[in-house]
C-alpha cells in the first residue's frame, strides 16, 4: 500500500487550451511558482500572452497559434496521431520533467475534455501528473493508498470507468463498493480523520482533493 503525502516539488507547469481562470491562477499558481518552467500546448500560449504570462516553451503543430514574432522557444511536433497534450507530455518526459502540474484540462468541446482525461490516465502510468482547477487537485490512482488529508476535507472518487473500493475514515464508508460511470460514483465524500485508507480491489479511478500549492502528491 502506497502512502501519499503532499511534499513533492513541481518540475513544470503544463498549460492546455481549456478554461484558465487567470484571476485564480495569478494568485495561487504563477505567483507561488515563479521559477517553475511553463510549457504551453499550442493554443494555450495565446491565452498566457494575453494575460502577461510568458511560457518557456510552446509545443505542438501550431495550428491554433500565430507564432510570428514570439520571443519564446517553439517546439514543433507535427505528429497527427497525437494531440497537443500528448506532445507536451512527451516533451516533458523526454527532458526529465516527471512531476507536472496540469492547467486548463477542462473546457471547450465536451469530447476534448474527456479526451484530455483519457490522456492523463495513460501518461500517469509513467509520470507523476496532477491536475489543478479552482483550488482542487485531481490525479489518477490504480493501487491501494493511504493519503494524508485534513479532517472534513471533501474527497471525490470517480471511477475510470469501473472500480471496486473499500475505504476507511470517510464519512460515508465504501465496503467493496462497485463504482461505475453511469451507475454509481463516489463524489463529494468527507475525510473523518487525517489519514484515509482506500483499498482498490479492482479497476482504477480519479481522486479529487484540495490543492496544496506549491507541492503536489507523490503518486509514482
Amino acid at each position: 500500500m502506497k502512502k501519499i503525502t503532499f511534499d513533492t516539488k513541481i518540475d513544470c507547469i503544463i498549460c492546455l487550451n481549456g478554461e484558465l481562470n487567470f484571476e485564480d491562477l495569478q494568485n495561487s499558481i504563477f505567483s507561488k511558482l515563479q521559477n517553475i518552467p511553463i510549457f504551453a500546448a499550442d493554443g494555450a500560449a495565446s491565452k498566457l500572452f494575453a494575460n502577461n504570462i510568458k511560457p518557456n516553451k510552446i509545443i505542438g503543430d501550431l495550428d491554433s497559434l500565430d507564432a510570428c514574432n514570439l520571443d519564446v522557444e517553439i517546439v514543433k511536433n507535427y505528429d497527427q496521431n497525437k494531440y497537443d497534450f500528448e506532445k507536451t507530455l512527451d516533451y516533458a518526459k523526454n527532458n526529465n520533467f516527471q512531476n507536472c502540474l496540469i492547467l486548463g484540462i477542462n473546457g471547450g468541446e465536451f469530447e476534448h475534455t474527456l479526451n484530455n482525461w483519457s490522456i492523463l490516465k495513460k501518461y500517469s502510468k509513467t509520470m507523476n501528473l496532477c491536475v489543478y482547477t479552482e483550488q482542487r487537485y485531481g490525479f489518477f490512482i490504480d493501487e491501494n493508498i493511504l493519503i494524508e488529508l485534513k479532517k472534513n476535507e471533501i474527497i471525490s472518487i470517480i471511477p475510470s470507468s469501473k472500480a471496486v473500493i473499500t475505504s476507511k475514515n470517510l464519512n460515508w464508508e465504501l465496503n467493496k463498493c462497485n463504482l461505475e460511470i453511469g451507475i454509481f460514483e463516489g463524489a463529494r465524500n468527507f475525510a473523518k480523520e487525517e489519514m484515509v485508507k482506500i483499498t482498490l480491489h479492482e479497476g482504477n479511478y480519479f481522486l479529487f482533493v484540495n490543492a496544496r500549492i506549491p507541492f503536489i502528491a507523490n503518486i509514482k
